[in-house]
């Protein structure tokens, strides 16, 4: 595990997040569906904070997808969830 004092960027996280979220198919398709984002307002929106915070919310409401993304991001879940409320 990285280091729990040090505090990643939000943004960096959210994009990382991003890429793990569509590296599924049916976890990017409930993504897309639940956001009501299209692929083109994603592309568009990956320097959008509000747009990543979407990403980090998605996570955040579903403790499954929650922790599958801290464990492949190697981070606690805790700290997804820390970049989430910052992007707010």
């Amino acid at each position: 595990m990285r280091d729990p004092t040090l505090s990643p960027d939000p943004m960096a996280l959210a994009l990382q997040a991003l890429v793990f979220v569509l590296g599924d198919g049916p976890r990017a398709e409930r993504f897309l569906a639940l956001t009501g984002l299209t692929p083109d307002a994603l592309r568009a929106g990956v320097n959008d904070r509000a747009v990543m915070g979407s990403v980090l919310e998605f996570l955040a409401n579903h403790e499954a997808d929650l922790v599958a993304a801290a464990d492949a991001l190697d981070i606690e879940p805790a700290t997804l969830a820390a970049a989430w409320e910052k992007l707010r």
